[in-house]
């Protein structure tokens, strides 16, 4: 990507930057200078690059996943987007998941749901965490299938869908001849969702 000597970036995406479609801006703002590149395939190989480094960096798999979004007609802004993706990568090429060596059977779910987060589609996104003993073992971040009314409905849905991955992930280590406890605690920035 010709970044070689470029500046490394400490963040791999501005804060609350959001990224939209050609579509979105023509219906907001008609005359906005982002364009769409005119060769997509370069965007469209860095990202297929990306997405296969998301499987030991997942650190990324967010921007990722939003980056993908726009594949089939990238702009300009999502191609800056992604090489400051690479440019944060090259600011810690050494980053990854480390497993921890101690025993025990201690299992933590982290998870959280950001209401309305896409504004292309006004759909909200659920993303959780499960970690054994301190070592990130599974995560997950998606849309949810609906639009919510309502910012509980998002939290209960992401609550939803947390629990029914942590069943799956509790019957695999107990397959696994793995002795785990059925009561996992749940930790969450929303306080009234979990009671």
């Amino acid at each position: 990507m010709d970044l070689a000597g470029a500046k490394p970036a400490l963040s791999p995406m501005e804060l609350n930057q959001k990224l939209t479609s050609v579509e979105f801006d023509d219906t907001l703002h008609p005359t906005h200078a982002d364009t769409l590149l005119k060769d997509p395939a370069s965007y469209q190989r860095l990202i297929g690059r990306l997405l296969y480094l998301t499987t030991t960096r997942s650190n990324i798999s967010f921007i990722v996943q939003c980056l993908s979004q726009f594949k089939h007609s990238p702009k300009t802004s999502h191609m800056n987007v992604a090489l400051r993706l690479v440019r944060y990568m090259k600011s810690a090429p050494v980053l990854r998941i480390l497993m921890s060596l101690t025993g025990g059977n201690d299992l933590k779910v982290f998870y959280d749901a950001d209401c309305g987060a896409c504004i292309n589609s006004k759909r909200s996104i659920t993303g959780y965490l499960v970690q054994y003993e301190g070592s990130p073992i599974s995560w997950k971040s998606k849309k949810q299938l609906t639009i919510a009314r309502s910012s509980a409905k998002v939290e209960y849905r992401a609550m939803a869908s947390t629990v029914a991955g942590v069943v799956w992930i509790v019957g695999l280590l107990q397959k696994l001849g793995v002795n785990i406890s059925l009561l996992v605690p749940l930790y969450s920035d929303n306080t009234s969702a979990l009671h």
